[in-house]
C-alpha cells in the first residue's frame, strides 16, 4: 500500500476495519409488590424482605451492664422479653431508660407487660392486643414505677 492511499484512507475515514456492536444486557427487574394501607401507597421491593424467621430473647438482666446485650439483640431486629425481678429499682429505672433510647433509635415499641415486665420490639415486629392495666396500677404505684 503506498503512501498515498494511507494518507487518503486516513483522512476519508474508510477504516478497514469493521465494528460489532454489542447490545446493552438488560438487566432483569425485580418484582415489586404494591402494599397498600388506608391513605398511603407503599412500594415494597421483595428482595429487601429479609428472613422472615423471627427471633424472641428472654433476658433477665442482674445489672445495669447488662443493657447494652439486650440493645444490641433490639438492634439486630429481634424482640426482647426483659424480666427487671432481680434488679433493684433504681438500675431497673436505668435499664427501662436505655433500652426506651434504644428503641426509639431503631422505630421500635416498648411496652409493659406486667409490673417488672417489659417487651422491646423493633421495626420489624407488630404487636397486636393489649394486656390490662387495672391488674398492674396498683402494684405500679407502691413499686413507684
Amino acid at each position: 500500500m503506498s503512501f498515498k492511499k494511507k494518507l487518503k484512507n486516513y483522512f476519508t475515514m474508510d477504516d478497514e476495519y469493521e465494528y460489532e456492536y454489542a447490545e446493552e444486557e438488560q438487566k432483569e427487574e425485580i418484582p415489586q409488590v404494591q402494599e397498600k394501607t388506608a391513605g398511603s401507597k407503599n412500594v415494597v421491593n421483595l428482595s429487601s424482605i429479609q428472613n422472615t424467621n423471627s427471633k424472641v430473647v428472654l433476658a433477665e438482666p442482674r445489672n445495669y451492664n447488662e443493657a447494652q446485650d439486650i440493645a444490641d439483640n433490639i438492634v439486630n431486629r429481634r424482640a426482647v422479653i426483659i424480666n427487671l425481678q432481680r434488679v433493684d429499682r433504681q438500675q431497673a429505672k436505668r435499664i427501662v431508660d436505655f433500652l426506651s433510647g434504644t428503641v426509639y433509635a431503631v422505630k421500635g415499641d416498648i411496652q409493659k407487660l406486667g409490673s417488672e415486665t417489659f417487651l422491646c420490639t423493633p421495626d420489624n415486629v407488630e404487636v397486636s392486643g393489649s394486656i390490662s392495666e387495672m391488674l398492674y396500677e396498683q402494684e405500679d404505684y407502691d413499686k413507684g414505677w
